[in-house]
């Protein structure tokens, strides 16, 4: 069963895949992240999702969607009521409240500047049961061009909060660490995306995964038919990033923590 998490209401909980080819995807995380793709039963019940397992533990899901993406989703003790909030601050419901099987109840909705972020209500699937190791969820990012307004947005919603600062090299952008009001530490962070980001480029959220070598992460990526968006950069106090794309376009980061 692997260890047994559970996450506080208002924190990133869970991150799942959903592309054209979830056989094409599982063979690449394997190779990279050493994940082995469990299904959950037959495709009438789960629609076709698969558990990404590794060492056992349920760290990200996988699933068929028209378009490769990684979904990040917040935990909640109510996702009707998260969903009234989402639309009564400016955010719009994409997928309705729905229960899915005995793992617990979902959403997805789009903030008020478009970027698209998941809600869970855990029943018998509480989350990811491993974080913070190499191959494992470890980090969410926003990135948008209204940061003043997705904080209100997501502290109405989730009661996020955090002190804006200077970010980049000229400080022309700025960065947020999100946490709970008396919470244990940040989770989460805005990135204000300034005229260094291409214009066509809409709001997002990125889901970073924890990596012993950057580096060595990217170049495996290139080798398994994936590409490099960013190359390995180092980040003050922070660590070693990297952002990448897999076969199928989707996009996520890596990062190697310095030690704190």
């Amino acid at each position: 069963m692997g260890d047994l998490r559970t996450y506080e209401p208002g924190t990133p909980s869970w991150v799942d895949l959903g592309c054209p080819d979830p056989a094409g995807a599982a063979e690449f995380y394997a190779a990279l992240f050493g994940w082995e793709a469990v299904s959950q039963g037959p495709v009438e019940e789960t629609g076709g999702y698969a558990m990404f397992r590794l060492g056992g533990r349920d760290v990200a899901g996988l699933g068929p969607g028209e378009h490769a993406a990684w979904t990040t989703y917040v935990a909640v003790a109510d996702v009707d009521a998260t969903a009234s909030m989402v639309e009564a601050d400016g955010g719009a419901v994409i997928v309705a409240p729905m229960t899915v099987t005995t793992a617990g109840r979902m959403a997805v909705f789009a903030d008020p500047e478009g970027a698209p972020f998941a809600a869970w209500q855990p029943q018998d699937h509480q989350g990811a049961q491993a974080i913070h190791e190499h191959g494992t969820f470890t980090w969410a990012e926003l990135a948008c061009r209204g940061v003043d307004t997705a904080k209100a947005f997501y502290g109405a919603v989730f009661g996020w909060e955090g002190d804006t600062h200077p970010f980049g090299p000229d400080d022309s952008s700025s960065y947020t660490e999100l946490q709970l009001p008396g919470g244990a530490g940040p989770f989460a962070g805005i990135v204000q995306m300034n005229d260094m980001w291409p214009a066509e480029l809409p709001a997002h959220w990125m889901a970073y995964f924890a990596v012993d070598d950057t580096d060595a992460c990217a170049a495996q990526v290139a080798t398994l038919g994936g590409t490099v968006s960013v190359e390995p950069f180092d980040l003050d106090h922070v660590g070693r990033i990297a952002v990448l794309n897999d076969p199928q376009g989707a996009v996520f980061s890596v990062l190697a923590r310095v030690e704190r």
